[in-house]
């Protein structure tokens, strides 16, 4: 090992010790109660909310999948993508967060599953049992993906074993989630959030000056046909434009519709102190969110001129996704102070990778522990046998994550993706029915969860290899299908009782 990579090593160390200790000290003092385990005591503040919120959306995928696809084809595929995100965002806090708060406190609800049942006042739990189900369907592969992401990243850096990796982070993930729950995730997710933007902001800079200057970053964007424009993308095998499908923009824009759905993002909502500090959080969030990603997309096209001028290698293919660990393995080689620079830059990797798969962890969590064992099964526990189950709820799905993880070539981007989607198509036409749409019935939810996870599978694996205009994100037509059958069947079967109505309008003229 290098004299660089010790410091490096040594810096991505303390950092870990520093997560620890700073989770396990905010869990001690976090409500001991299921309503604090997985929402904090509907008490955390707008920054924390906001940061957390995008922390626990954006994860690794951030810091190398948009840089890597802009590298490899210009701005097109990048830039789509992030502006339906953005987009996504922005709607997601103005149309959806202050109701879900007011109406999730209404009736008393914690989890997503909890808030969608009890909103049509089912007798029987069969929206809360497949709503559970989606959750731990979709999230237990989607917290191993952040495993593996871990394990890959130490693997290629430092050439520790992977599984090692792998356990390592999952322990260190455990460690702070199991004891403070939801106050220390939410807390952990903003500390991350500043260091992932603190990473970005140096790899610019440092990306910029090894480039030669803006100008020779711009020359180098045009001298590849198609890279800088938003309906062309440059392919490296010719060395010219492709165009650039107006379906493709629609697919990648679909990326927005998936925040409606996410649990780990909706949850944040539900646990603000005070819905007026909502209105704060919408606005440091959305303007982090543009900032972040297009910083990002610009890293990609920096990187690709760092490359031409010989200082880094030329990536291809999915080696792209590493331009920013080889940026600062390039910038660690300037002394140790540089090294240490270059280690807190790869936590900052760690910490996107920590802040989604955390989240997603205690989401898991919920849905098993406080949904299926005691809403559906019917176990009655007490208050500290909720505190023991819902621990040990954490610590069984993590061990199975990493059993999970324990391919080294699985794809993370590819089982984000379709995780996104998959959430995406089923909570997400069910919350914005449940929160906008007085009429729709819990028959109507019920077909739209089940129509928009089927939908996923079959438009993924089916449908879209046939190519063409099918060959699309998932989520687009999957999310139309379950609206559509939340639609039709609400319709075609009666009206809710009196009193689900009433409860909607007076939701409904409280947020008046």
């Amino acid at each position: 090992m290098t004299s660089a990579q010790m410091f490096i090593t040594a810096t991505i160390i303390l950092y870990l010790c520093f997560v620890i200790c700073t989770g396990v000290m905010i869990g001690r003092q976090s409500k001991k109660s299921a309503e604090g385990f997985y929402l904090g005591g509907r008490g955390i503040g707008p920054l924390v909310t906001a940061m957390s919120a995008e922390a626990s959306d954006m994860s690794s995928w951030l810091l190398m999948g948009l840089p890597g696809v802009a590298y490899l084809s210009g701005v097109a595929d990048a830039s789509w993508t992030a502006i339906g995100l953005a987009l996504g965002t922005y709607l997601n806090f103005l149309l959806v967060a202050k109701r879900i708060r007011r109406y999730s406190v209404q009736l008393d609800a914690i989890t997503i599953p909890a808030f969608i049942s009890k909103r049509y006042q089912e007798k029987r739990p069969i929206i809360m049992c497949i709503a559970s189900l989606i959750i731990l369907i979709f999230f237990v592969p989607y917290v191993a993906s952040g495993l593996a992401a871990i394990g890959k990243l130490f693997n290629s850096l430092f050439g520790w074993n992977y599984m090692l990796a792998v356990v390592i982070g999952a322990l260190v993930i455990i460690s702070y989630t199991s004891v403070g729950g939801f106050s220390a995730v939410a807390t952990m997710d903003l500390i991350q959030s500043i260091i992932m933007t603190v990473a970005l902001v140096v790899i610019t800079v440092f990306s910029i000056n090894q480039a030669g200057g803006v100008d020779a970053v711009v020359e180098n964007a045009k001298s590849m046909d198609g890279y800088l424009s938003f309906f062309q993308t440059y392919d490296p095998a010719s060395g010219s434009a492709k165009p650039y499908p107006i379906i493709n923009i629609f697919s990648m824009l679909a990326w927005g519709l998936g925040y409606f759905g996410m649990p780990h993002i909706l949850v944040r909502f539900m646990a603000i102190r005070d819905e007026k500090e909502l209105t704060l959080s919408r606005r440091i969030a959305s303007v982090w969110v543009v900032i972040s990603m297009t910083v990002a997309v610009c890293i990609g096209m920096i990187g690709n001129s760092v490359s031409k001028a010989g200082h880094i290698p030329t990536l291809e293919g999915s080696a792209s996704e590493t331009i920013i660990v080889q940026i600062a393995n390039l910038l660690s080689t300037y002394g140790w102070l540089a090294a240490i620079v270059a280690g807190l830059i790869l936590a900052g990797i760690l910490a996107a990778t920590m802040s989604t798969a955390d989240s997603q962890l205690l989401a898991a969590s919920s849905a098993f522990s406080e949904n299926m064992l005691q809403d559906v099964f019917g176990m009655k526990l007490t208050p500290k046998q909720t505190m023991l189950v819902a621990r040990g709820t954490v610590i069984c799905i993590a061990i199975i994550a990493v059993f999970l993880a324990a391919d080294p070539n699985s794809s993370v981007f590819a089982i984000v993706s379709f995780a996104w989607a998959g959430f995406g198509a089923t909570f997400g036409p069910a919350i914005l029915c449940a929160l906008f749409w007085k009429r729709s019935n819990r028959q109507g939810i019920l077909a739209g969860l089940v129509v928009g996870g089927v939908m996923v599978f079959v438009w993924k694996f089916l449908i879209a290899p046939m190519g063409g205009a099918l060959a699309i994100y998932e989520l687009l037509p999957a999310f139309l299908s379950a609206l559509i059958a939340i639609v039709v069947v609400s319709l075609l079967t009666p009206k809710p009782d009196a009193s689900v109505l009433a409860l909607f309008d007076q939701s409904k003229q409280s947020a008046e």
